[in-house]
C-alpha cells in the first residue's frame, strides 16, 4: 500500500469519523443540491443559518458510510436516491418544514445565461418595453412575442410565456430577457430530501401551501358554524345568531298568529290596511262600476 493510499484511507477515515460526530449531535438530515449555487451565496446562506443548521460539503458515499455505521436503518435507502450529483448536507435539530421555508426565502433572481435550465415557466408581461424598435422586433417575434409599436416604443402585446419549466434557456432568448430587464432564474439551495429519524421527508412533502391550508381552514370553520346554528347547538361563537334567529322566528309568528301586543299592533294594522287595500283593487277588476 502506497503512502498516498494509505494518507486517502486515512483522510476519508477522519471525515467518516467527523460526520459520525455530526448525526449524532444533529437528529435531521437534509440534503441541497449543489447545481448553480454560488460558493459568495452558499456562504451568506450558511451565515443566516449559524446557530440552526451545520452546512457541508461532502461525498455522497462519506455521508452514507457514516449513517450506516452509526445506525443502519433500511428505511435510509430511500433517502439515498435523492443525493446524486454535487451536494451541501444539512445537519439540524430545526423543524425541517420551517428550515425549507427559510432556505426559501433566501433565494435570489438573476439573469439568465444561455444554457441555463429555467426553474419555473418564463413569462414576458403585457406592457410597454421601453426599446426603441429596431432589430429586436424580429427577435421578439422569432419567440412568438407579438409586439406594436406605440408612441417611440415596442410593446408586447400579451403576457407570452417564452420558455417552460426544464427547458435549456438559449442565447436569443437570454439575450432578450436581458434587455427586458427580466431575471427568471431563481438561485439557492432547495432541501431534495430530509431524513429525520428514521423518516424520509421529501421536496415536495416539505413545500406547505400555506394559502391553501388558511382556505380549508376558512371553509371548515364556515360549514361548522352553519351546521352549529342549524343545529341549535349553543357555543360562543353561535349564541348571538342564535338568539337573533330566535328573535325573528318570535316575531313572525306573532305576525302570522295575530297577537296583540303593543310592539306587533303597528304591523299588524299595516298588513291590515295592505289586505284591504288588496282586495279593494280586486274588487275594483271584478266590478269596474262598483264605487
Amino acid at each position: 500500500m502506497t503512502v498516498q493510499l494509505r494518507k486517502s484511507l486515512a483522510e476519508k477515515a477522519e471525515k467518516v469519523k467527523e460526520i459520525k460526530s455530526l448525526l449524532s449531535k444533529y437528529h435531521v438530515l437534509g440534503v441541497a443540491s449543489l447545481y448553480k449555487v454560488r460558493a459568495q451565496q452558499l456562504q451568506e446562506i450558511r451565515s443566516k443559518l449559524e446557530g440552526i443548521a451545520h452546512l457541508k460539503v461532502y461525498k455522497n458515499t462519506l455521508v452514507r458510510r457514516a449513517l450506516k455505521e452509526l445506525r443502519d436503518d433500511p428505511s435510509a435507502d430511500k433517502f439515498w436516491e435523492y443525493t446524486q450529483g454535487s451536494n451541501v448536507y444539512i445537519f439540524t435539530n430545526y423543524n425541517p418544514f420551517k428550515l425549507a421555508m427559510m432556505l426559501e426565502k433566501c433565494k435570489v433572481r438573476v439573469p439568465a445565461k444561455a444554457g441555463d435550465v429555467a426553474t419555473e415557466d418564463i413569462v414576458v408581461p403585457a406592457g410597454n418595453t421601453g426599446l426603441p424598435p429596431g432589430p429586436i422586433i424580429s427577435q421578439l417575434n422569432s419567440l412568438g412575442i407579438p409586439t406594436r409599436i406605440e408612441s417611440g416604443s415596442i410593446w408586447v402585446v400579451k403576457d407570452t410565456i417564452v420558455a417552460r419549466k426544464g427547458d435549456v434557456i438559449s442565447e436569443n432568448l437570454s439575450s432578450i430577457l436581458s434587455r427586458l430587464g427580466i431575471k427568471p432564474i431563481e438561485l439557492g439551495l432547495t432541501i431534495k430530501a430530509v431524513y429525520d429519524n428514521g423518516v424520509v421527508i421529501t421536496e415536495g412533502e416539505l413545500k406547505l401551501d400555506f394559502e391553501g391550508y388558511k382556505k380549508g381552514i376558512s371553509e371548515a370553520y364556515v360549514q361548522a358554524l352553519n351546521l352549529a346554528v342549524n343545529a341549535a347547538y349553543p357555543t360562543p361563537e353561535t349564541i348571538a345568531l342564535l338568539l337573533n334567529r330566535a328573535v325573528m322566528e318570535a316575531w313572525n309568528l306573532a305576525l302570522n298568529s295575530g297577537v296583540f301586543l303593543p310592539e306587533f299592533l303597528p304591523n299588524l294594522l299595516m298588513r291590515a290596511h295592505m289586505e284591504a287595500s288588496a282586495l279593494e283593487a280586486r274588487v275594483k277588476e271584478k266590478n269596474p262600476s262598483w264605487q
